[in-house]
């Protein structure tokens, strides 16, 4: 009887443990991000006549090549964010000086088209500020490269600067957003307090 009760445990415990094991998904995890402390100071480069206030841990760059050649205005900046591993791009135009106002304008919007093929959505709306800045912003959703352009202009249209954001990475729209949304907060910033000179 003793053997019996033995090749019954035996065979109980070799059926059971034949058994496919049950794997249950883990979420899918990104990394943790630590932002920065939001700390700004004042943007007042020589080669430009206007100031806004920038982030501190922006590195601003001054861009010296277009396609291989020389910028159209000595006032092109890049503000790099390498904590965040990001960029905004600014290019400063003259009306009259090349391109007219109308046509940097059409740019601008060209530019902000270029990127319904892979947005899932775009919102346009214009910005005006007490400083006598006024302009447009594209905020993009979805997979687009980048989720944030704007131009600015004055009151005369005399001058005219164009801005984009992008990331040095592949575009992940949930795992970016995070990203995203603090450097609008930085780009809206910067808008609300630019001024021309």
């Amino acid at each position: 009887m003793q053997k019996l009760l033995i090749f019954f445990l035996l065979l109980t415990f070799c059926l059971t443990s034949c058994e496919d094991p049950i794997y249950t998904p883990k979420p899918r995890g990104y990394p943790k991000i630590d932002f920065p402390e939001k700390s700004y100071t004042t943007f007042n480069e020589a080669d430009c006549n206007f100031k806004f206030e920038v982030p501190t841990y922006a590195v601003i760059q001054q861009d010296s090549n277009f396609f291989d050649e020389k910028p159209l205005h000595p006032c092109w900046y890049d503000l790099d964010i390498p904590s965040l591993n990001s960029r905004i791009y600014l290019s400063y135009a003259v009306p009259g000086e090349g391109k007219t106002f109308d046509e940097l304008r059409a740019d601008a919007f060209e530019l902000a088209n270029k990127h319904n093929v892979r947005a899932s959505y775009i919102d346009e709306f214009p910005v005006k500020t007490p400083n006598n800045v006024e302009g447009m912003v594209f905020d993009f959703e979805g997979p687009a490269a980048t989720p944030f352009q704007f131009f600015l202009t004055d009151s005369t249209h005399t001058h005219f600067l164009r801005g984009s954001l992008y990331a040095n990475t592949r575009v992940r729209p949930d795992s970016i957003a995070p990203v995203y949304d603090f450097l609008k907060a930085d780009i809206m910033h910067l808008i609300n307090t630019f001024g021309w000179e």
